[in-house]
């Protein structure tokens, strides 16, 4: 299947929500996520996880020029954090896209609106709307899935937090005073 198939399919399901998987339940986290985490439940994690080399994939040359640009903003972020890897080329590629789409359509409405009138005299919403948000959609599931989110940055442990100080009280209070 070529690169561009492959994309197409990822944005595909990423949009119909993988229905036809038949995979049930909350889908699972990547271990490097948990680990970001911190593991308050302290539940034994994967230890059979595939796990590619931590190297970020280059970047495919089909991508659009935005979604390229945003492949090298986001691309050094999530491979400092240890989640981008060459298997994640497609998920990545199919984020980026969205992005690059979602920021056309965005453009599209500032400069020129969301409502036109037709011939008839009616008013009519823009294709870009539509357009706008379906690619919105798709890049908070890639979001979701790379843990790109608010609420998943809230979930992620610093590094600094995990250490601690020596100190008790001041773990505790975090830097308050």
């Amino acid at each position: 299947m070529a690169d561009k198939e492959l994309t197409s399919w990822v944005l595909f399901l990423c949009l119909k929500g993988g229905e036809d998987l038949a995979i049930r339940g909350r889908k699972p986290k990547p271990t490097n996520l948990k680990l970001l985490e911190g593991n308050p439940g302290k539940r034994p994690l994967p230890t059979n996880e595939v796990r590619p080399k931590q190297k970020a994939p280059r970047c495919p040359q089909w991508l659009e020029d935005d979604a390229k640009k945003e492949w090298k903003r986001m691309g050094k972020i999530l491979e400092q954090m240890g989640i981008l890897t060459e298997m994640d080329m497609t998920a990545f590629a199919g984020y980026c896209q969205a992005y690059a789409r979602w920021k056309e359509a965005e453009e599209f409405l500032s400069k020129h609106g969301s409502i036109i009138k037709t011939p008839n005299g009616y008013l009519q919403q823009v294709p870009q709307v539509s357009i706008s948000q379906t690619n919105l959609k798709i890049m908070l599931k890639f979001c979701e899935q790379f843990g790109l989110t608010p609420s998943a940055r809230n979930r992620l442990a610093t590094m600094d937090a995990e250490v601690g100080t020596g100190d008790e009280m001041e773990d505790l209070l975090g830097g308050i005073l």
